[in-house]
């Protein structure tokens, strides 16, 4: 029997479900295929700044304080995310609350006011958070590497934007932002937990009066050269800790060898037995957190490591992970760490699956990203057909023949003395 069910409104907006009858909560999620990406220069930050401004209230909810009351009424969880090509609306609740929790939820999305003044006070918060994620450098070290790996476009520019446009965005910038890409062509409602029989309805009566239309797309990515060396990003900031991240260009999203990236990346930097964790901090003690990632967008992709490393022993720490990365390109995995690293990434995803907010994200990111959701057992089934030949593979591939990129955080202003460690 399938995990999740999908029907489609007249208007194009998508329904995602997903039935768990044995517990006694509902998690309702509206996801948007529009995120920062879909951002010009002069509106970088609106995307994550609409987020905050639906929680200010709306006609029959005024303030920020009416819609709290009416969740924490319920015992309520609600929260937000924006990413680079999706953001997402949620309410957690007790499963006999779902109806309350829909009704808020699209009420936010749909009637907030965006008030001048309210606009006004929330860009003091917004440059708050800015600068808390600028001197976050585990987060911050995440920016400069897109802004290394993409440049001067939408995919290299931090989701938060900057100070400029964030103090200069208006209410018809949001109106213009919200208008064109919240449409019901790019909506998917996700609903996961003990769900009600007449949910498919509910959904009808709240948003099935939503105007279609076709927004487009977001101008497409224009690559980077590769070119003939490493590239460097240094952003000097005195410190105790460096952070850097150190990778390549992978693939994206759809691409056949998805899944032999994953288990790539989890051979070098998934859990505390992974080359990575292993050799920089299990044996050098360079660092207190290593890990290793293939992230991928629609269009573009990387497979990296990232670390937080002594500063005294940068130079040790950056050519101990290029020497993993080389020797993974090198020398062939091992049968027995393929399989150790198939059962991690099943291992994890399942544990992802276990609750209604991790099961139905799983569906809504497919469903937003890639126009399908998969089932669960589709996805173990690709993770268990990896093998070390697949991994040697896409190694060579991905890492072999690509020129590595090392963003970098830290007392440092000379980027020609990491080009000298990293060179061929």
């Amino acid at each position: 029997m399938p995990v999740f069910e999908r029907t489609t409104l007249d208007n194009g907006l998508r329904v995602l479900t997903a039935s768990m009858p044995q517990v006694a909560s509902t998690t309702c999620f509206v996801f948007y295929a529009a995120g920062s990406r879909y951002e010009t220069a002069d509106t970088n930050g609106i995307a994550h700044f609409a987020e905050h401004m639906f929680f200010k209230g709306t006609e029959r909810r005024p303030t920020a304080r009416d819609i709290g009351v009416e969740i924490d009424g319920i015992g309520g969880e609600f929260n937000a995310f924006t990413g680079k090509e999706y953001t997402g609306y949620y309410v957690k609740c007790a499963a006999q609350h779902q109806n309350i929790a829909l009704d808020v939820l699209t009420d936010m999305l749909r009637h907030s006011k965006f008030e001048a003044d309210e606009i006004e006070r929330e860009k003091g918060v917004i440059v708050e958070e800015m600068n808390m994620y600028f001197d976050t450098p585990r987060d911050y070290i995440g920016g400069v590497y897109d802004d290394l790996l993409y440049g001067d476009q939408p995919l290299g520019w931090d989701i938060i934007g900057r100070k400029e446009t964030v103090r200069g965005a208006t209410r018809e910038t949001f109106f213009d932002y919200v208008g064109r890409w919240y449409k019901p062509s790019r909506m998917v409602v996700g609903i996961a937990g003990r769900l009600d029989a007449d949910l498919r309805a509910q959904i009808e009566r709240l948003l099935g009066d939503l105007e279609p239309g076709d927004s487009g797309g977001p101008p497409p990515l224009q690559p980077l050269p590769n070119g003939s060396g490493p590239q460097i990003l240094v952003h000097t900031k005195q410190s105790d800790q460096a952070h850097l991240v150190l990778g390549v260009p992978s693939r994206p999203l759809d691409h056949p060898d998805r899944y032999n990236l994953q288990i790539l990346a989890t051979v070098l930097g998934g859990g505390m037995s992974s080359r990575l964790f292993t050799e920089v901090r299990e044996r050098r003690g360079l660092a207190y957190y290593v890990y290793g990632v293939n992230h991928s967008y629609t269009d573009a992709g990387s497979l990296h490591a990232q670390a937080g490393v002594d500063i005294n022993r940068i130079d040790e720490a950056v050519t101990t992970i290029a020497d993993e990365l080389k020797r993974i390109v090198d020398e062939p995995v091992p049968a027995d760490e393929v399989e150790k690293a198939k059962n991690f990434a099943k291992g994890r995803f399942v544990l992802q699956l276990e609750n209604p907010q991790g099961l139905i994200l799983f569906g809504l990111r497919r469903e937003v990203l890639e126009g399908a959701v998969v089932e669960p057992d589709e996805v173990l089934a690709a993770i268990d057909a990896v093998t070390p030949e697949d991994v040697q593979r896409v190694a060579q591939e991905v890492l072999g023949t690509n020129a590595l990129r090392l963003a970098l955080i830290g007392p440092f202003d000379d980027a020609e003395r990491f080009e000298k460690l990293l060179a061929p």
